[in-house]
């Protein structure tokens, strides 16, 4: 005879398994709608002329090789400003090598120590924009790689006048060994569809710094970069600050390239845990909930439940559902990795650290869910729950 408490326990557990279960199939599905969305690059008038802006800090692993995607865009007219904040930062010499290998493309470079607020990454970009020549302006991280139609098709929705800000997806390659192999699952295989799935719902709440790309005339509305100075998740307050403008966000069909380079699992662990507190200073309630999406331990709870527990007590549907649950929580997982894997060789090759990948997950959000700090590169800061700013405090 089961007790009334154990029957209602074993209902919850069956249900949430369920729950994470349909979250990986909708997961799967939303990437699949993505990647079969027919990719078409505009043709007609382009909307302008455009800067991009790029922040640089450091000698990154393939700075040049990234970089050099920008100079190859088959856009028609296109500034390039890069940024430092240190005149013996060593990505000067990479800027170097880039005007010597691309001679005819416009290219800038500012540096400036000038800190603005305590984000230091908007100081740099607040003293970039005084180089930016043109009306249109794409914000873009110094780690992605993009194709030659990038600037077109990113641009492209900015005709309209009702679009406000484009962003884009990225989707990560590990440069390196084991730690940027489980880095690159965690963009591909969790945030990004994450990502897919909320847009499949409905919403259009995103800014990523992978590419911002807006007009002129809408950054000086909201206050110009000033505006973001003081707030931790810069990306998303900038376009969350234009669609406060009653503007629209459009997410791009463009998905660039970005490197995951963490040499161990302490700096690991510290990026990954800096993006889930961001994550949790912008919406808390959302976060809570997150846990669903931790898809191996919840088929590790759906097995146990349907066949372990269910075979030493009499579960009825709660164990029928829990086990229902696992075989479709394993194919969707499976299909998730197999969208987010770049090759069949990628797919067998990082297969084994899949569940290993959805532990640490797991133990990432619980551990960002009670932290109140966030390292970024030499900077620890203090994120302050009431204003979604930050504050820097002393730290490696």
């Amino acid at each position: 005879m089961t007790s009334p408490l154990l029957f209602a326990t074993a209902w919850a557990l069956a249900l949430v398994c369920c729950a994470a279960a349909g979250y990986q199939a909708f997961a799967a599905l939303s990437t699949f709608k993505a990647a079969k969305a027919r990719r078409v690059t505009p043709v007609g008038p382009v909307p302008g002329a455009v800067s991009v802006l790029k922040p640089l800090c450091g000698a990154e692993p393939r700075l040049f090789e990234n970089l050099a995607t920008f100079c190859e865009q088959s856009y028609p007219e296109m500034q390039l400003v890069f940024g430092v904040s240190a005149s013996d930062d060593p990505a000067i010499a990479v800027v170097e090598r880039l005007r010597s290998a691309y001679p005819r493309q416009d290219i800038a470079l500012v540096v400036d120590s000038t800190v603005h607020g305590q984000n230091l990454k908007v100081s740099n970009l607040i003293n970039m924009a005084a180089q930016a020549r043109h009306d249109l302006l794409v914000i873009a991280d110094s780690d992605i790689a993009v194709e030659p139609d990038y600037l077109t098709r990113v641009l492209a929705p900015l005709a309209d006048p009702a679009i406000g800000i484009v962003t884009c997806l990225y989707r990560a390659q590990a440069v390196g060994g084991l730690w940027p192999r489980l880095g690159a699952l965690f963009v591909n295989q969790w945030f990004a569809p994450s990502v897919r799935v909320a847009h499949a719902g409905g919403s259009t709440d995103f800014g990523f710094g992978a590419t911002l790309a807006l007009r002129r005339a809408t950054l000086e509305r909201i206050g110009g970069l000033a505006a973001l100075r003081d707030e931790l998740a810069d990306d998303y307050w900038l376009a969350e600050h234009v669609r406060r403008l009653g503007l629209r966000t459009v997410l791009s069909d463009v998905m660039v390239s970005t490197d995951v380079v963490e040499p161990d699992f302490g700096t690991l662990w510290a990026r990954e845990t800096r993006w889930l507190r961001t994550i949790r200073s912008i919406n808390p309630g959302g976060y809570a909930f997150l846990f669903i999406t931790f898809a191996s331990p919840w088929l590790l709870m759906a097995a146990w439940l349907g066949y372990g527990w269910a075979a030493a007590v009499p579960l009825g549907w709660p164990a029928r559902l829990a086990a229902g649950s696992l075989w479709l929580g394993l194919a969707a997982r499976l299909a998730v990795h197999a969208l987010g894997s770049r090759s069949a060789r990628h797919f067998w090759h990082d297969l084994a650290l899949v569940p290993a990948r959805d532990a640490l997950l797991a133990l990432d959000w619980l551990i960002a869910l009670f932290g109140s700090h966030v390292r970024w590169r030499s900077a620890q800061m203090r994120v302050n729950s009431h204003t979604n700013t930050l504050e820097i405090t002393d730290g490696a």
